[in-house]
């Protein structure tokens, strides 16, 4: 049976933008100004008394004036992302400090950090589109979900798009052996099983592993590690914030991390070969699954079983098909000789994908409607 894509599917490379600029002679103040930008992944520019004609100040992303600098300030030019920083509560004269520089916001700290670190980093990484994130998960075991998910982030890739792969099967062997980088230096999930802050955009992907043109996290060869809701959720959120496209690839178990990551996506794809018994499996995992994500659609697997096809399929589940992926011949000996699943533009399985993310660059519905991403129908 020839692959067959139903039209049920789901945006070029910023780089990273300079961080704020603080001004102030506090050191103590400037300390801590310069750790939350740390903890953001933001480079400032500092000027430690007013900034002259080229100090940055139409330029700059944000502006961060200390209490002690926001008189040497009146007069600058008017602009948005201006913040008043300082650690007295109780100044009576604060706020009128802060209407005469124009600022946005009166922050104390250190009551506002955990804020101002979510504001420098959406300021140094530019605040866009998130990213078209993915989800891949299979209706049974050996369903070929790590599979599709790889060749879903090579044909992204291929085609310009800023793509991460994430890996959130601790089970599944590592996403990066398909791809043929499980040698490849980066961080790993092991790296980021205690995050509880917020994680850098910027930061997570320049220390992941490059193969074939994305980003990949996967998982460490030595012990199993588990990776708590939070890191789960901080990781995503930073790779979502880059723009782009995020595919996951996703075990059938849902416990509290995966919940987590399926609130992150946009769509999930459930892949099921066109047998009985796997769609029996395949019905109680995307139970589960829609108890956290709406948009679950399926992708039918070849060869199927005599009476049944890829509609079949996907009427038996009451799910929306996103189309059928018949078998791919000569993929395991491509990948082998280290050809990544999709790589072969002449494959089913690259056709599938292309034409999966041509549908998710076609323009908006004319009729008014809006979404996140529109990612075939309403979400």
């Amino acid at each position: 049976m020839a692959g067959s894509f139903t039209g049920e599917g789901p945006s070029s490379i910023e780089g990273r933008r300079s961080g704020p600029l603080i001004v102030t002679e506090d050191a103590e103040l400037l300390d801590d100004l310069l750790r939350l930008c740390a903890a953001a992944g933001a480079v400032p520019e500092v000027h430690h008394g007013p900034p002259g004609e080229r100090g940055g100040w139409e330029r700059a992303p944000m502006i961060l004036v200390g209490d002690d600098a926001a008189r040497g300030c009146q007069g600058t030019a008017r602009r948005p992302g201006v913040m008043l920083v300082g650690r007295d509560p109780g100044d009576p004269d604060v706020w009128r400090r802060a209407v005469e520089i124009g600022a946005e916001y009166v922050l104390r700290l250190p009551d506002s950090e955990g804020w101002l670190v979510d504001q420098i980093a959406n300021a140094a990484e530019g605040v866009g589109r998130p990213a078209l994130t993915v989800g891949v998960i299979g209706g049974r075991g050996g369903s070929g979900a790590s599979t599709l998910a790889c060749a879903l982030a090579v044909t992204a890739a291929g085609s310009g798009r800023r793509t991460m792969l994430i890996d959130g099967d601790p089970l599944g062997g590592g996403i990066d052996v398909l791809l043929g980088g499980e040698t490849s230096e980066g961080l790993r999930w092991p790296d980021f099983a205690r995050s509880k802050g917020r994680v850098g955009g910027g930061a997570l992907e320049e220390s992941l592993p490059s193969l074939h043109g994305l980003r990949v996290l996967s998982w460490g060869r030595d012990d199993e590690v588990i990776v708590p809701p939070q890191a789960m959720r901080s990781v995503l959120a930073a790779a979502r914030r880059l723009g782009g496209v995020v595919v996951v690839d996703l075990p059938r178990k849902v416990d509290e991390s995966m919940a987590e990551a399926l609130a992150q996506l946009d769509v999930g794809l459930l892949v099921v070969p066109g047998e009985l018994r796997a769609v029996a499996a395949a019905q109680r995992v995307a139970s589960s699954v829609r108890t956290v994500l709406e948009d679950l659609r399926v992708v039918a697997r070849g060869p199927y079983t005599a009476g049944l096809d890829e509609h079949w399929v996907a009427q038996a589940l009451g799910l929306p098909l996103v189309g059928d992926l018949p078998p791919e011949a000569g993929l395991s000996s491509g990948q082998d000789s280290g050809a990544p699943p999709g790589a072969s533009s002449r494959g089913v399985l690259a056709r599938f994908c292309t034409a999966f993310w041509e549908l998710a660059d076609a323009p908006a519905r004319s009729d008014g409607a809006s979404s996140r991403h529109r990612v075939g129908g309403t979400r």
